[in-house]
């Protein structure tokens, strides 16, 4: 476990602004129509989120929001991109199945060659079950992506697919229950119990030094966070996520986006990376 500082590495993130933000239906137990939403204060979170990424460094682009589609703030769900490829969603539920088209129109009118932008045959929600380390693609299911999705990947990327089940359906993607940090040396953080026996026993076994997150860090969607290798953005509320970071040389930086909670996402299902290696 490394515990020296840690230098980060420019990254680029495309970020859809909260425009149509509401909570009209629920497709995950975070979501409760009846809780109204501010969406001014969504808006302001949302920027200040945006904003702290340019001050670090890295850059931000953005994808439209389009009426009828109050999801697609989280846009981490609507690709994953590695090598310069992208794999688009396809979405478990209706209530979001038109976020995909936009989010591959984006990467046609933004220089991606067709040749690299696939449409795919089975359900997957992007990055939010799809976690890139150095060696590996980690890949949830159990509540939203196929386990189908998890060889498409393979064979598109070139790169190996671990599948991961996750069980607890709070942690409904795996951007919810585990982090990348530190993506040049295979290090994260968990939660154990999103998921089942053996999936753990396969992160045991693939990251032994892995920072483990208690239940209450969990509860506040505290593994819903982006590291640049350095700086690790992630929710405020998860207070006892900060000293663990510090110790292993990360600069833990909260955010507010409470906002967005009531959606079911916080800092990582805002943010969508595009790498180009």
């Amino acid at each position: 476990m490394r515990t020296t500082p840690r230098e980060p590495s420019p990254r680029r993130y495309l970020l859809c602004p909260p425009t149509h933000f509401e909570v009209t239906y629920s497709i995950n137990p975070w979501m409760d129509p009846t809780k109204p939403v501010d969406l001014p204060l969504a808006l302001a979170q949302w920027e200040d989120l945006r904003d702290r990424y340019r001050a670090l460094g890295h850059t931000v682009e953005l994808l439209d929001a389009l009426p009828g589609l109050p999801d697609m703030v989280y846009a981490a769900n609507g690709a994953t991109v590695v090598g310069g490829r992208v794999l688009g969603a396809r979405f478990a539920y209706p209530e979001r199945s038109a976020e995909a088209a936009a989010h591959l129109d984006w990467f046609r009118r933004n220089g991606y060659a067709d040749a690299d932008v696939r449409v795919p045959e089975h359900v997957n929600e992007g990055e939010g079950d799809f976690a890139v380390t150095a060696s590996w693609i980690l890949a949830g299911q159990g509540f939203r992506s196929s386990p189908l999705s998890h060889h498409e990947a393979q064979e598109f990327f070139g790169r190996p697919v671990i599948g991961l089940e996750l069980v607890d359906p709070r942690y409904y993607h795996l951007d919810t229950a585990l982090c990348v940090l530190d993506d040049v040396h295979d290090e994260i953080m968990y939660f154990p119990d999103a998921f089942s026996p053996g999936s753990r026993a396969v992160l045991q076994r693939l990251f032994p030094d892995a920072l483990l997150v208690s239940a209450g860090d969990a509860a506040v969607l505290g593994l819903n966070a982006v590291s640049d290798g350095r700086h690790v953005l992630l929710p405020q509320a998860a207070v006892g996520l900060f000293e663990p970071l510090r110790a292993r040389g990360f600069e833990p930086i909260g955010m507010d986006l409470g906002e967005l909670l009531k959606g079911g996402g916080s800092v990582k299902c805002c943010t969508q990376e595009l790498r180009a290696e």
